[in-house]
């Protein structure tokens, strides 16, 4: 079987596409593959097969049960809250209200800010003594807190900086959604009496599942890439409170140096999100109205 030149021409399209695929994804995944089943090459040492020991090494190791486990927090708290308050902020703007055009660009303005500008505005707020939000409740007769440097505080505080940038973001995808929408259905119901809450949760709320698992995906992914933000706040402290699993990830490659042990963590995140980001898709994928 010979292949046309129409065939020819569609295969060198995709050519430049298919290289930076492999290059930058593929290439990568299974070199870190290899990587996490390697020990560490040092200087003098080349790298040898360890087998499963770096990964031995993992079930064994505190503070990675610890990263995990703040990560997991840290998804439960930011996922549910950033996309309720993006819904919510996406109706809001989607309704015919004064000011609309300005609504929009203030919750959407976090989102094109850079994370590390962010995260020192943020800084400035939670400073202890003098910080904004301290300066505010002292109005009202409340104790200053020392945000960041209490391990209990820390990693609700540095969630709150995650919800306020993510928020805007998924809103956008909402309004988009929201806007494809036939104004018949608001139309009908408002005929029929059905109330703002009873269109939502039966018209509005099953037609934009399609958009709930993009965005429910994405905050997933995000949820477990942040690494940013607590490199400029917190440093992973007080007492690894704030060490999520890629910052954790993020000190053994590139403070710790140990190339071998980086690659089994990078390789377990890398199976985390597949699965979870598998089972959300299949689960939801039922419930999910595509026309």
């Amino acid at each position: 079987m010979t292949l046309s030149s129409r065939h020819i021409h569609a295969y060198l399209l995709l050519l430049p596409a298919f290289v930076f695929l492999v290059g930058f994804t593929h290439y990568p995944a299974i070199g870190t593959l290899i990587d996490s089943l390697m020990s560490t090459p040092r200087a003098g040492r080349a790298a040898v097969f360890v087998g499963g020991e770096n990964y031995q090494v993992m079930l064994e190791d505190p503070n990675f049960w610890k990263s995990l486990l703040n990560n997991l927090w840290f998804a439960i708290a930011t996922i549910p809250v950033s996309m309720g308050l993006s819904i919510a902020m996406a109706l809001w703007v989607n309704e015919k209200i004064a000011g609309r055009q300005f609504l929009r660009l203030s919750f959407f303005l976090p989102t094109v800010l850079p994370m590390i500008a962010v995260a020192n505005i943020w800084i400035f707020f939670y400073t202890p003594g003098y910080g904004l939000i301290n300066q505010v409740l002292g109005l009202f007769g409340f104790a200053s807190q020392n945000w960041l440097g209490d391990p209990q505080l820390a990693l609700g505080s540095v969630i709150v900086v995650a919800i306020w940038k993510e928020a805007g973001f998924f809103m956008i995808f909402y309004l988009a959604a929201l806007q494809t929408l036939s104004p018949s259905y608001q139309e009908a119901a408002q005929i029929e009496g059905a109330s703002r809450w009873y269109f939502f949760r039966r018209i509005q709320w099953p037609l934009l599942m399609p958009t709930t698992i993009f965005v429910l995906v994405n905050a997933l992914i995000n949820a477990f890439r942040m690494v940013d933000h607590i490199i400029v706040m917190t440093k992973g402290g007080p007492d690894n409170a704030t060490s999520l699993l890629l910052f954790y990830l993020y000190e053994v490659g590139f403070s710790f140096w140990d190339r071998g042990y980086a690659s089994a963590l990078t390789a377990v995140l890398l199976m985390i999100l597949a699965v979870v980001g598998l089972l959300q898709f299949f689960l939801l994928d039922r419930r999910t109205h595509y026309r």
